[in-house]
């Protein structure tokens, strides 16, 4: 990426190397192809150097170009072409023109060729998500609580986008809540009168689709369903995985005497007399209904008026945190996502047990002992979410992924069932492509100037050997002639 002239080259370039003029620089001179090679290991990158791609990558993404852009994460044999190629890039800077000429000719160069057909568009994709519930103990028509979390990853590549926080946390979160309640519904005397619907949603990077359809599906054309009942409100779970803040994100503050200002309440009184060290607010943004992208997964919820929020450590929604490939499992704390799960378990349990009216103290903790929140678990989800890519246009419905996500909810909850989304084809709310991975052969080759050189040099020796030849027979018919008129003489 050091090299003057890109033209028609295949330009490589490190994280550590990376920057938005290079880039652009790139794109300016009409490059045959940017690679950019990333680390194995994010955490061994200075955090400004992934703070720093990570603002770019959203300007990535809305910059349409003829150059193909490929990303590849290091191994020996790549760091030794990208070590040949800055060498040989390097030695266009020496003093003497023949020194550069004779390194030119004699340096190693790499032809880049890729496999991989053109990318079509896939018109049958479709995106699946799962829900499950907990059924309350009473009557048919008890409350319900909604808990969602969107579980893929996006970023600039998708077969790197693991989406650790965004958001393997909060299904993280999810798993764990349908875990611990799932042991209180399971005895007579700790079976609360709320139903617990969980819904793991798909389509989450792409304007909450799954979420978007499975409303419609549920309010419009069905004549029951727990949405339509008696909803309490709705908690969407988004990037809980680090940091001491958490903040929830409303629509529309909550009104005193509601179920959902009770829970905003005890999050704010389990926050200040049991983790003093969390700061909590509440963040409020209305919906702007003339964006194309909605900010929280909550709006989905709120339009349809359905009283709702997210809780996250993220203060805004455009952090670059949400939609990155460098959100990886390094960065996760998983003491504070620990946690913050057992702050959303204490505050939602008192809610629905009513702890507070009841006379419970501010600093009870619920979750100890045989229910306390197992953080190794929590670990071992975490590691199995942000091992793959969960890119939405990598997911269907027969991905191992999802059977493991929706056999892993069938363990605690009940009806569980997956929910599926497909493009409406006269206008198509997303349109996903084929050939997001493809494989790219490096054939070490000379440079052209070498042809030409060696071209020069066999024409010299073969001028050499014929004047040599031709000097050769002229010496010959001079040694014939000495020698026929030594014999006549």
């Amino acid at each position: 990426v050091e090299a003057d002239v890109l033209s028609r080259r295949c330009v490589m370039m490190r994280l550590v190397d990376f920057s938005y003029e290079r880039y652009q620089k790139a794109l300016r001179q009409s490059a045959g192809a940017v690679v950019i090679i990333l680390p194995r290991s994010i955490s061994s990158v200075p955090q400004d150097v992934v703070r720093q791609f990570m603002e770019i990558e959203p300007e990535m993404l809305a910059m349409e170009t003829i150059v193909p852009v490929y990303f590849a994460v290091e191994d020996e044999e790549l760091l030794s072409i990208y070590e040949q190629t800055r060498a040989a890039s390097a030695s266009q800077g020496s003093a003497s023109a023949a020194e550069v000429l004779l390194h030119t000719a004699t340096a190693n160069g790499f032809q880049m060729v890729t496999s991989g057909a053109q990318s079509k568009a896939i018109n049958d994709w479709l995106i699946p998500s799962v829900e499950g519930r907990l059924t309350g103990l009473g009557g048919e028509d008890l409350p319900t609580v909604v808990i969602v979390a969107h579980y893929d990853s996006f970023g600039v590549a998708p077969w790197l986008s693991h989406g650790a926080d965004s958001n393997g946390s909060g299904i993280s979160v999810l798993l764990e809540l349908a875990r611990l309640f799932s042991r209180l519904y399971t005895y007579r005397r700790t079976h609360a009168g709320y139903n617990l619907l969980f819904f793991a949603s798909g389509g989450g990077k792409f304007n909450y689709q799954g979420t978007k359809r499975w409303l419609e599906d549920n309010l419009d054309h069905t004549d029951s369903s727990l949405l339509q009942d008696n909803v309490a409100f709705v908690l969407c779970l988004d990037t809980l995985g680090r940091g001491n803040s958490l903040h929830l994100h409303v629509s529309k503050p909550p009104k005193e005497g509601t179920l959902q200002h009770a829970f905003l309440r005890e999050l704010e009184m389990v926050v200040a007399s049991q983790f003093p060290e969390v700061k909590f607010s509440m963040v409020h943004k209305k919906i702007n209904l003339a964006e194309d992208m909605l900010a929280w997964e909550h709006e989905r919820f709120a339009i349809r008026r359905l009283p709702a929020f997210t809780i996250s450590h993220l203060e805004s929604h455009r952090d670059s945190l949400r939609n990155s490939i460098m959100d990886r499992r390094a960065r996760i704390d998983t003491k504070a996502l620990t946690r913050n799960t057992r702050i959303i378990a204490e505050a939602l349990t008192r809610v629905i047990y009513n702890l507070t009216d009841k006379g419970a103290p501010a600093d009870l903790q619920i979750f100890t002992d045989q229910m306390q929140i197992q953080q190794e678990q929590l670990e071992s989800v975490m590691d199995w979410l942000s091992s793959q890519p969960r890119a939405a246009q990598l997911i269907d419905k027969d991905s191992t992924f999802l059977n493991t996500l929706e056999y892993y909810m069938g363990r605690y909850l009940k009806d569980v069932k997956q929910h599926h989304v497909k493009a409406d084809k006269r206008d198509p709310e997303f349109v996903f492509y084929d050939q997001l991975k493809q494989v790219m052969n490096a054939y070490r080759v000379k440079p052209a100037i070498f042809d030409l050189l060696l071209a020069v040099c066999i024409a010299a020796y073969l001028g050499v050997a014929y004047v040599a030849v031709q000097h050769f027979g002229l010496l010959y018919k001079m040694i014939q002639r000495l020698s026929l008129k030594t014999k006549q003489q």
